[in-house]
Protein backbone atom coordinates (compact mmCIF):
# COMPACT_ATOMS: atom_id res chain seq x y z
CA UNK A 1 0.00 0.00 0.00
CA UNK A 2 1.30 3.22 -1.14
CA UNK A 3 2.18 5.17 2.06
CA UNK A 4 0.86 8.45 2.70
CA UNK A 5 4.29 10.53 3.67
CA UNK A 6 7.27 10.08 1.72
CA UNK A 7 11.15 10.56 2.94
CA UNK A 8 13.77 12.04 1.56
CA UNK A 9 16.70 11.00 2.78
CA UNK A 10 19.50 14.19 3.02
CA UNK A 11 23.30 13.29 2.39
CA UNK A 12 24.15 14.73 6.28
CA UNK A 13 21.81 11.97 7.13
CA UNK A 14 18.98 14.15 8.42
CA UNK A 15 15.31 13.14 7.55
CA UNK A 16 12.64 15.75 6.02
CA UNK A 17 8.91 14.63 5.46
CA UNK A 18 7.24 15.64 2.11
CA UNK A 19 3.63 15.20 2.44
CA UNK A 20 2.03 12.79 -0.96
CA UNK A 21 -0.29 15.15 -1.46
CA UNK A 22 2.33 18.25 -2.71
CA UNK A 23 4.78 15.79 -4.48
CA UNK A 24 2.11 14.53 -7.39
CA UNK A 25 1.40 16.88 -9.95
CA UNK A 26 0.91 14.77 -12.66
CA UNK A 27 -1.72 11.66 -13.10
CA UNK A 28 1.05 8.48 -12.31
CA UNK A 29 -0.38 5.31 -11.36
CA UNK A 30 -0.01 4.37 -7.75
CA UNK A 31 2.11 1.59 -8.42
CA UNK A 32 4.58 3.25 -10.18
CA UNK A 33 4.70 6.07 -7.79
CA UNK A 34 5.46 3.40 -5.05
CA UNK A 35 7.77 1.68 -7.01
CA UNK A 36 10.00 5.21 -8.07
CA UNK A 37 10.05 6.14 -4.56
CA UNK A 38 11.31 2.77 -3.43
CA UNK A 39 14.78 3.78 -5.28
CA UNK A 40 15.79 6.82 -2.97
CA UNK A 41 17.39 4.55 -0.31
CA UNK A 42 19.58 3.52 -3.72
CA UNK A 43 19.50 6.86 -4.83
CA UNK A 44 20.71 8.11 -1.68
CA UNK A 45 23.93 5.94 -1.57
CA UNK A 46 24.87 6.57 -5.75
CA UNK A 47 25.12 10.38 -4.35
CA UNK A 48 26.44 9.94 -1.27
CA UNK A 49 29.47 7.97 -2.46
CA UNK A 50 30.11 10.26 -5.26
CA UNK A 51 29.76 13.44 -3.40
CA UNK A 52 31.04 12.44 0.46
CA UNK A 53 32.15 8.60 -0.33
CA UNK A 54 34.96 6.76 -1.97
CA UNK A 55 34.64 8.48 -5.19
CA UNK A 56 34.88 12.24 -4.15
CA UNK A 57 37.04 14.13 -6.10
CA UNK A 58 37.85 11.24 -8.61
CA UNK A 59 35.91 12.98 -11.33
CA UNK A 60 38.03 16.43 -11.36
CA UNK A 61 41.27 14.24 -10.74
CA UNK A 62 40.14 12.17 -14.36
CA UNK A 63 39.13 15.57 -15.80
CA UNK A 64 42.13 17.07 -14.88
CA UNK A 65 44.28 14.25 -15.86
CA UNK A 66 42.67 14.27 -19.40
CA UNK A 67 43.25 17.77 -20.16
CA UNK A 68 46.46 17.97 -18.61
CA UNK A 69 47.78 15.07 -20.67
CA UNK A 70 46.49 16.09 -24.53
CA UNK A 71 44.93 19.83 -23.75
CA UNK A 72 42.97 21.31 -26.68
CA UNK A 73 41.20 18.66 -28.99
CA UNK A 74 40.59 20.18 -32.06
CA UNK A 75 38.85 18.20 -34.44
CA UNK A 76 41.01 16.59 -37.17
CA UNK A 77 44.32 16.91 -34.52
CA UNK A 78 46.47 13.99 -33.31
CA UNK A 79 45.83 15.46 -29.87
CA UNK A 80 41.64 14.27 -30.21
CA UNK A 81 42.31 10.71 -31.76
CA UNK A 82 44.91 10.31 -28.53
CA UNK A 83 42.74 11.39 -26.11
CA UNK A 84 39.99 8.85 -28.16
CA UNK A 85 42.85 6.01 -27.77
CA UNK A 86 43.08 7.14 -24.29
CA UNK A 87 39.35 6.72 -23.03
CA UNK A 88 38.92 3.42 -24.84
CA UNK A 89 42.26 2.20 -22.90
CA UNK A 90 40.95 3.75 -19.48
CA UNK A 91 37.39 2.84 -19.67
CA UNK A 92 38.18 -1.23 -20.31
CA UNK A 93 40.72 -0.72 -17.47
CA UNK A 94 37.74 0.68 -15.41
CA UNK A 95 35.53 -2.62 -16.21
CA UNK A 96 33.55 -1.29 -18.98
CA UNK A 97 31.85 -3.19 -21.56
CA UNK A 98 31.09 -3.55 -25.15
CA UNK A 99 33.88 -0.32 -25.29
CA UNK A 100 34.38 0.30 -28.70
CA UNK A 101 34.72 3.50 -31.43
CA UNK A 102 32.59 4.33 -34.63
CA UNK A 103 33.89 6.41 -37.35
CA UNK A 104 33.10 9.55 -37.63
CA UNK A 105 33.96 11.90 -41.12
CA UNK A 106 34.89 15.06 -39.65
CA UNK A 107 36.24 18.31 -41.10
CA UNK A 108 39.51 19.16 -40.91
CA UNK A 109 40.13 23.05 -40.06
CA UNK A 110 43.49 24.19 -39.20
CA UNK A 111 44.38 27.72 -37.46
CA UNK A 112 47.26 29.53 -38.70
CA UNK A 113 49.09 32.93 -38.12
CA UNK A 114 46.10 34.89 -37.36
CA UNK A 115 46.79 38.99 -36.93
CA UNK A 116 44.75 42.25 -37.38
CA UNK A 117 45.96 46.06 -36.78
CA UNK A 118 44.03 49.00 -37.14
CA UNK A 119 46.40 51.38 -38.75
CA UNK A 120 44.33 54.59 -39.08
CA UNK A 121 43.77 56.16 -37.80
CA UNK A 122 45.81 55.05 -35.09
CA UNK A 123 48.15 52.15 -34.71
CA UNK A 124 46.49 49.32 -32.54
CA UNK A 125 47.16 45.76 -32.51
CA UNK A 126 43.29 43.94 -32.58
CA UNK A 127 44.06 40.24 -31.46
CA UNK A 128 41.96 37.95 -33.49
CA UNK A 129 40.61 34.30 -33.74
CA UNK A 130 39.67 33.26 -37.06
CA UNK A 131 36.14 31.72 -36.98
CA UNK A 132 35.87 27.75 -37.76
CA UNK A 133 36.16 27.12 -41.23
CA UNK A 134 37.45 30.04 -42.40
CA UNK A 135 39.33 30.98 -45.65
CA UNK A 136 42.50 32.34 -45.03
CA UNK A 137 44.36 35.99 -46.98
CA UNK A 138 46.34 36.31 -49.50
CA UNK A 139 50.21 35.62 -47.83
CA UNK A 140 51.13 39.04 -46.67
CA UNK A 141 47.36 40.06 -45.51
CA UNK A 142 44.74 43.05 -46.81
CA UNK A 143 43.85 46.38 -45.89
CA UNK A 144 40.54 47.75 -45.80
CA UNK A 145 38.83 50.20 -44.94
CA UNK A 146 36.37 49.45 -42.60
CA UNK A 147 32.12 49.81 -42.27
CA UNK A 148 30.98 49.05 -38.39
CA UNK A 149 27.12 47.93 -38.07
CA UNK A 150 25.16 46.48 -35.22
CA UNK A 151 22.73 44.19 -37.46
CA UNK A 152 22.20 42.66 -40.39
CA UNK A 153 19.62 44.89 -40.93
CA UNK A 154 21.67 47.98 -40.48
CA UNK A 155 24.13 45.87 -42.89
CA UNK A 156 20.88 45.56 -45.37
CA UNK A 157 20.57 49.66 -45.36
CA UNK A 158 23.62 50.29 -46.40
CA UNK A 159 24.42 50.75 -50.29
CA UNK A 160 26.66 47.75 -51.93
CA UNK A 161 28.74 50.28 -53.13
CA UNK A 162 29.69 51.44 -49.83
CA UNK A 163 30.57 48.30 -48.82
CA UNK A 164 32.19 47.00 -51.51
CA UNK A 165 36.07 45.86 -51.12
CA UNK A 166 36.08 46.83 -47.16
CA UNK A 167 35.91 45.24 -44.01
CA UNK A 168 32.59 44.61 -42.26
CA UNK A 169 32.65 44.71 -38.36
CA UNK A 170 29.72 43.73 -36.51
CA UNK A 171 29.12 44.48 -33.31
CA UNK A 172 25.71 43.29 -32.23
CA UNK A 173 24.66 43.56 -28.18
CA UNK A 174 24.10 40.21 -26.26
CA UNK A 175 21.23 38.91 -25.88
CA UNK A 176 21.47 35.18 -26.19
CA UNK A 177 23.69 32.44 -27.27
CA UNK A 178 21.42 31.75 -29.91
CA UNK A 179 20.43 35.44 -31.07
CA UNK A 180 23.58 36.82 -31.29
CA UNK A 181 25.31 33.90 -32.15
CA UNK A 182 23.68 34.28 -35.34
CA UNK A 183 26.04 37.01 -36.35
CA UNK A 184 29.40 35.11 -35.86
CA UNK A 185 27.36 32.12 -38.00
CA UNK A 186 26.45 33.92 -40.94
CA UNK A 187 28.40 37.11 -40.86
CA UNK A 188 30.89 36.55 -43.17
CA UNK A 189 28.58 35.13 -45.95
CA UNK A 190 25.63 38.41 -45.23
CA UNK A 191 28.92 40.64 -45.32
CA UNK A 192 30.01 39.13 -48.76
CA UNK A 193 26.65 39.33 -50.42
CA UNK A 194 27.21 43.27 -50.70
CA UNK A 195 30.74 42.79 -51.17
CA UNK A 196 32.86 43.21 -48.35
CA UNK A 197 36.74 41.54 -48.59
CA UNK A 198 36.09 40.42 -44.70
CA UNK A 199 34.75 40.47 -41.56
CA UNK A 200 35.13 40.54 -37.95
CA UNK A 201 32.65 39.88 -35.12
CA UNK A 202 32.44 41.02 -31.87
CA UNK A 203 32.78 38.39 -29.54
CA UNK A 204 29.55 36.28 -28.90
CA UNK A 205 29.94 36.89 -24.69
CA UNK A 206 28.09 38.97 -21.91
CA UNK A 207 31.21 39.66 -20.02
CA UNK A 208 34.84 40.16 -21.22
CA UNK A 209 38.27 41.08 -19.70
CA UNK A 210 39.83 41.22 -23.32
CA UNK A 211 38.93 37.68 -24.43
CA UNK A 212 38.47 36.55 -27.72
CA UNK A 213 35.66 33.95 -28.63
CA UNK A 214 36.09 31.68 -31.53
CA UNK A 215 33.25 29.13 -32.68
CA UNK A 216 32.35 27.52 -35.98
CA UNK A 217 30.63 29.63 -38.44
CA UNK A 218 28.95 28.73 -41.88
CA UNK A 219 29.46 29.62 -45.44
CA UNK A 220 26.11 30.00 -48.05
CA UNK A 221 26.50 28.38 -50.77
CA UNK A 222 27.14 29.74 -53.62
CA UNK A 223 28.61 33.11 -51.82
CA UNK A 224 31.86 34.25 -52.16
CA UNK A 225 34.15 33.33 -49.50
CA UNK A 226 35.66 35.62 -47.37
CA UNK A 227 38.10 35.63 -43.96
CA UNK A 228 36.03 35.81 -40.77
CA UNK A 229 37.43 36.10 -37.13
CA UNK A 230 36.13 37.57 -33.62
CA UNK A 231 37.64 40.14 -32.04
CA UNK A 232 37.34 41.25 -28.08
CA UNK A 233 34.35 42.96 -26.81
CA UNK A 234 36.26 46.00 -25.96
CA UNK A 235 37.69 46.30 -28.99
CA UNK A 236 34.57 45.73 -31.16
CA UNK A 237 33.03 48.59 -28.92
CA UNK A 238 35.47 50.73 -29.55
CA UNK A 239 35.61 50.35 -33.22
CA UNK A 240 31.62 51.21 -32.99
CA UNK A 241 32.31 54.67 -30.90
CA UNK A 242 35.14 55.78 -33.38
CA UNK A 243 33.44 54.69 -36.30
CA UNK A 244 30.15 56.74 -35.32
CA UNK A 245 31.98 59.73 -34.48
CA UNK A 246 32.68 59.49 -38.32
CA UNK A 247 36.69 58.55 -38.10
CA UNK A 248 38.24 57.31 -41.12
CA UNK A 249 39.23 53.37 -40.04
CA UNK A 250 41.21 51.12 -41.97
CA UNK A 251 42.79 47.28 -40.55
CA UNK A 252 45.13 45.20 -41.27
CA UNK A 253 44.27 41.56 -41.35
CA UNK A 254 46.12 38.36 -42.24
CA UNK A 255 44.99 34.97 -41.58
CA UNK A 256 46.66 31.48 -42.82
CA UNK A 257 43.82 29.29 -41.51
CA UNK A 258 43.45 26.44 -44.02
CA UNK A 259 40.38 24.03 -44.76
CA UNK A 260 42.20 20.26 -45.57
CA UNK A 261 39.20 18.42 -46.08
CA UNK A 262 37.65 15.67 -44.48
CA UNK A 263 39.01 13.62 -41.57
CA UNK A 264 37.93 10.53 -40.05
CA UNK A 265 37.72 10.48 -36.05
CA UNK A 266 35.28 8.26 -33.66
CA UNK A 267 32.65 8.41 -31.41
CA UNK A 268 33.60 6.49 -28.55
CA UNK A 269 31.53 4.06 -26.22
CA UNK A 270 31.44 1.89 -23.78
CA UNK A 271 28.22 0.19 -21.99
CA UNK A 272 27.21 -0.64 -18.47
CA UNK A 273 25.18 -3.82 -19.74
CA UNK A 274 21.94 -4.37 -18.67
CA UNK A 275 20.70 -7.42 -16.44
CA UNK A 276 17.48 -8.01 -18.65
CA UNK A 277 17.83 -5.74 -21.64
CA UNK A 278 21.11 -5.89 -23.39
CA UNK A 279 20.82 -4.52 -26.82
CA UNK A 280 17.21 -2.70 -26.73
CA UNK A 281 15.87 -0.12 -24.56
CA UNK A 282 19.16 1.73 -23.73
CA UNK A 283 20.06 4.51 -21.67
CA UNK A 284 22.28 6.77 -23.27
CA UNK A 285 24.60 9.19 -21.26
CA UNK A 286 26.58 11.67 -23.26
CA UNK A 287 29.36 14.60 -23.89
CA UNK A 288 31.56 15.51 -27.20
CA UNK A 289 35.55 14.59 -26.80
CA UNK A 290 36.43 17.43 -28.99
CA UNK A 291 37.06 20.62 -27.89
CA UNK A 292 38.31 24.26 -29.77
CA UNK A 293 41.84 24.98 -29.85
CA UNK A 294 42.21 27.52 -27.37
CA UNK A 295 42.10 26.69 -24.01
CA UNK A 296 41.29 23.02 -23.19
CA UNK A 297 37.93 22.17 -22.92
CA UNK A 298 37.53 21.37 -19.51
CA UNK A 299 34.09 22.85 -19.51
CA UNK A 300 33.09 22.56 -22.91
CA UNK A 301 32.78 19.28 -23.14
CA UNK A 302 35.35 17.61 -20.77
CA UNK A 303 33.03 18.06 -17.72
CA UNK A 304 30.22 16.50 -19.81
CA UNK A 305 31.97 13.67 -20.96
CA UNK A 306 33.52 13.02 -17.84
CA UNK A 307 30.23 12.76 -15.81
CA UNK A 308 28.68 10.44 -18.52
CA UNK A 309 31.89 7.89 -18.66
CA UNK A 310 32.24 8.64 -14.66
CA UNK A 311 28.70 7.40 -14.05
CA UNK A 312 29.32 3.96 -15.49
CA UNK A 313 32.25 3.62 -13.80
CA UNK A 314 31.01 4.53 -10.32
CA UNK A 315 28.16 2.32 -10.37
CA UNK A 316 29.81 -0.87 -12.05
CA UNK A 317 32.20 -0.25 -8.59
CA UNK A 318 29.21 -0.04 -6.40
CA UNK A 319 27.92 -3.43 -7.76
CA UNK A 320 24.72 -1.51 -9.72
CA UNK A 321 23.52 -2.81 -12.96
CA UNK A 322 20.25 -1.89 -13.89
CA UNK A 323 17.74 -3.83 -16.05
CA UNK A 324 18.58 -1.98 -19.38
CA UNK A 325 22.27 -1.06 -20.91
CA UNK A 326 23.67 2.42 -19.60
CA UNK A 327 25.88 3.29 -22.79
CA UNK A 328 27.93 6.29 -23.04
CA UNK A 329 28.74 8.01 -25.90
CA UNK A 330 31.41 10.57 -26.24
CA UNK A 331 30.57 12.09 -29.75
CA UNK A 332 33.33 13.40 -31.69
CA UNK A 333 33.28 16.66 -33.96
CA UNK A 334 30.24 18.23 -32.58
CA UNK A 335 32.06 21.70 -31.93
CA UNK A 336 32.24 21.63 -36.16
CA UNK A 337 29.02 21.08 -36.58
CA UNK A 338 27.49 18.15 -34.57
CA UNK A 339 28.86 15.48 -37.13
CA UNK A 340 29.76 13.00 -34.42
CA UNK A 341 25.81 13.31 -33.06
CA UNK A 342 24.28 13.07 -36.90
CA UNK A 343 26.37 10.03 -37.64
CA UNK A 344 25.45 8.02 -34.49
CA UNK A 345 21.77 9.20 -35.41
CA UNK A 346 22.32 7.80 -38.76
CA UNK A 347 24.16 4.67 -37.97
CA UNK A 348 21.45 3.36 -35.35
CA UNK A 349 18.18 5.13 -36.62
CA UNK A 350 16.88 2.17 -38.46
CA UNK A 351 17.38 0.27 -35.30
CA UNK A 352 15.88 3.16 -32.81
CA UNK A 353 12.82 1.91 -31.82
CA UNK A 354 13.76 -1.18 -30.43
CA UNK A 355 17.38 -0.01 -29.51
CA UNK A 356 17.02 2.94 -27.66
CA UNK A 357 14.85 3.96 -24.08
CA UNK A 358 16.36 7.92 -22.98
CA UNK A 359 18.84 10.16 -23.87
CA UNK A 360 20.99 12.66 -21.49
CA UNK A 361 23.25 14.97 -22.80
CA UNK A 362 25.07 17.27 -20.78
CA UNK A 363 27.12 20.06 -23.18
CA UNK A 364 26.21 23.44 -20.88
CA UNK A 365 28.97 23.10 -18.17
CA UNK A 366 29.14 20.89 -14.71
CA UNK A 367 28.87 23.86 -12.48
CA UNK A 368 26.28 23.58 -9.42
CA UNK A 369 23.32 20.82 -10.47
CA UNK A 370 19.59 22.31 -10.50
CA UNK A 371 17.88 19.22 -12.52
CA UNK A 372 17.04 18.86 -15.67
CA UNK A 373 15.92 20.39 -19.19
CA UNK A 374 13.54 17.90 -20.23
CA UNK A 375 12.25 16.84 -23.76
CA UNK A 376 9.57 14.52 -24.39
CA UNK A 377 6.25 13.77 -24.43
CA UNK A 378 3.76 14.72 -21.40
CA UNK A 379 3.33 11.49 -20.46
CA UNK A 380 7.00 10.60 -20.22
CA UNK A 381 7.83 13.94 -18.49
CA UNK A 382 5.69 13.25 -15.55
CA UNK A 383 7.38 10.00 -14.64
CA UNK A 384 10.63 12.17 -14.91
CA UNK A 385 9.79 14.79 -12.73
CA UNK A 386 9.05 12.07 -10.16
CA UNK A 387 12.06 10.14 -10.78
CA UNK A 388 14.32 13.56 -10.30
CA UNK A 389 12.06 13.83 -6.79
CA UNK A 390 14.68 12.14 -5.99
CA UNK A 391 17.39 14.40 -6.07
CA UNK A 392 16.63 16.88 -3.12
CA UNK A 393 19.23 15.84 -0.82
CA UNK A 394 21.31 17.48 -3.35
CA UNK A 395 18.88 20.06 -4.27
CA UNK A 396 18.80 18.96 -8.12
CA UNK A 397 14.87 18.76 -8.60
CA UNK A 398 13.46 21.45 -10.74
CA UNK A 399 12.80 20.16 -14.49
CA UNK A 400 12.48 22.24 -17.54
CA UNK A 401 10.50 21.96 -20.80
CA UNK A 402 13.03 21.80 -23.42
CA UNK A 403 13.36 21.21 -27.32
CA UNK A 404 15.82 18.82 -27.33
CA UNK A 405 18.30 16.96 -24.76
CA UNK A 406 21.40 18.57 -26.31
CA UNK A 407 22.92 19.08 -29.25
CA UNK A 408 24.45 15.95 -30.31
CA UNK A 409 21.18 13.98 -30.08
CA UNK A 410 18.66 16.83 -31.36
CA UNK A 411 17.76 14.59 -33.97
CA UNK A 412 16.89 11.49 -31.71
CA UNK A 413 14.90 14.22 -29.82
CA UNK A 414 13.53 15.37 -33.12
CA UNK A 415 12.37 12.13 -33.44
CA UNK A 416 10.35 11.91 -30.35
CA UNK A 417 12.62 9.98 -28.17
CA UNK A 418 12.53 10.96 -24.53
CA UNK A 419 15.59 12.73 -23.31
CA UNK A 420 16.99 15.55 -20.76
CA UNK A 421 19.91 17.75 -20.33
CA UNK A 422 21.84 18.71 -17.38
CA UNK A 423 20.59 21.95 -16.21
CA UNK A 424 23.32 23.66 -14.02
CA UNK A 425 24.26 27.39 -12.64
CA UNK A 426 26.00 28.20 -15.45
CA UNK A 427 24.91 32.07 -15.52
CA UNK A 428 28.97 32.23 -16.24
CA UNK A 429 29.33 29.84 -18.79
CA UNK A 430 29.57 32.11 -21.80
CA UNK A 431 32.37 33.75 -20.30
CA UNK A 432 34.37 31.55 -21.04
CA UNK A 433 33.12 29.63 -23.89
CA UNK A 434 35.10 28.99 -26.55
CA UNK A 435 38.31 31.05 -24.97
CA UNK A 436 41.60 30.07 -23.94
CA UNK A 437 40.17 30.38 -20.33
CA UNK A 438 38.21 27.49 -20.38
CA UNK A 439 40.59 25.76 -18.54
CA UNK A 440 40.54 23.62 -15.29
CA UNK A 441 40.58 26.80 -12.88
CA UNK A 442 36.66 26.95 -14.24
CA UNK A 443 36.00 23.25 -12.88
CA UNK A 444 35.22 23.13 -9.25
CA UNK A 445 35.32 19.18 -7.86
CA UNK A 446 32.17 19.73 -5.73
CA UNK A 447 30.36 20.82 -7.82
CA UNK A 448 31.47 18.44 -10.35
CA UNK A 449 30.84 15.54 -8.10
CA UNK A 450 27.28 16.51 -7.55
CA UNK A 451 26.74 16.72 -11.17
CA UNK A 452 28.26 13.32 -11.41
CA UNK A 453 26.03 11.86 -8.89
CA UNK A 454 22.80 13.51 -10.10
CA UNK A 455 23.53 12.12 -13.51
CA UNK A 456 24.54 8.48 -12.05
CA UNK A 457 21.67 8.11 -9.68
CA UNK A 458 18.91 9.61 -12.66
CA UNK A 459 20.66 7.23 -15.12
CA UNK A 460 20.43 4.20 -12.49
CA UNK A 461 16.69 4.78 -12.06
CA UNK A 462 15.61 5.40 -16.03
CA UNK A 463 17.54 2.08 -16.54
CA UNK A 464 16.25 -0.06 -13.99
CA UNK A 465 12.26 0.90 -14.33
CA UNK A 466 10.36 -1.84 -14.66
CA UNK A 467 8.63 0.19 -17.33
CA UNK A 468 10.25 1.53 -20.87
CA UNK A 469 10.19 5.67 -20.96
CA UNK A 470 7.09 6.87 -23.11
CA UNK A 471 8.31 7.76 -26.65
CA UNK A 472 6.72 9.79 -29.21
CA UNK A 473 8.54 8.10 -32.58
CA UNK A 474 7.72 10.00 -35.61
CA UNK A 475 7.33 7.92 -38.68
CA UNK A 476 8.16 9.31 -42.31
Amino acid sequence: MLKSIIFTLCLVGRITAVPLKDAQPCQISEGLLYEIRSYQPIVHKIMNEIVNGRFAGQTWQSLAELTDTFGPRMTGSQQLEDAIDYAVKEMIQDGLENVHTEDVPVPHWVRGYERAQLVEPIHLELPILGLGTSVGTPYGGISAEVIVVQSFAELDELPNELIEGKIVVFVPQWVSYGETGTYRRLGASAAAKKGAVASLIRSVTQFSIGSIHTGVQEYEEGVRKIPTASITVEHAEMLLRKYHRGEKLKIHLEMHDENLGMFMSRNTIAELQGLVYRNSSVVVVSGHLDSWDVGVGAMDDGGGVMISWKALTYLKALGLRPRRTIRAVLFTGEEQGVWGGRQYFENHKAQGEEEFNFFFESDSGTFNPLGYGFAGNDEAKCIFQEIVKLLAPLNATEVSSSSSAGPDVTDWSAAGYPGAGLLNANDRYFWFHHTAGDSMLVEDPANLDRCAAIWAATAYVVADLSIAMPKTILHN
